[in-house]
């Protein structure tokens, strides 16, 4: 069993925000690979399933972002996982708009959903990063963090997501590094 959790805030008013591009890709991975139908579990929602022989938990925290590791915590020591077994995908200001890296362990970058995280399950769960870019001055990171994808970028925005399913078996069988080339090829089509 694999846990993968997405992080975001709840609630309509947050689903297009930058940060909440977690739950998003989660929303693909589950559709593109007939998952069954979310259930309230763990304080968010919980969505089982497989790709390929690997049998995975999708888990969006309804905790809000600054207390995602609460939920990621509680299902990870319900299945008895270790924090290796925990895959977290987040948006990543020092990464180009819509650029995928995969990074096992590290810091939090003083991402919230980073740092509750970190406090609950410890800092070694893989981090599938997801770019939003950086507004280029320190004051405008929270609006546009919380801002919402503009039109333009909704394009790419699918074009991503879209990928990032298609592609997330590497992810399951654990070959990081073929899962960032095959998402980056998709994107060039």
């Amino acid at each position: 069993m694999q846990l993968w959790a997405g992080l975001g805030n709840p609630g309509a008013e947050f689903a297009m925000q930058r940060h909440n591009v977690g739950f998003m890709v989660l929303d693909a991975i589950a559709e593109v690979h007939g998952f069954a139908a979310p259930k309230q579990k763990f304080r968010g929602w919980a969505i089982e399933g497989r790709i390929g022989s690997e049998k995975l938990l999708l888990l969006k925290p309804a905790t809000f972002m600054n207390r995602s590791g609460e939920a990621i915590g509680e299902a990870m020591r319900f299945y008895k996982l270790e924090p290796q077994d925990v895959t977290v995908f987040h948006d990543e200001l020092d990464l180009a708009p819509f650029k995928v890296k995969v990074k096992q362990g590290g810091g939090t970058a003083g991402h919230n959903g980073l740092r509750s995280t970190d406090t609950h399950i410890g800092p070694d769960f893989r981090r599938i990063r997801i770019g939003i870019g950086h507004p280029g001055n320190k004051a405008r990171v929270n609006g546009h963090v919380l801002g919402n994808y503009k039109k333009h970028e909704l394009d790419p925005l699918a074009d991503m997501l879209g990928a990032m399913a298609a592609e997330a078996h590497w992810l399951a069988e654990n070959d990081n590094a073929r899962f960032m080339s095959d998402v980056a090829l998709r994107q060039q089509e």
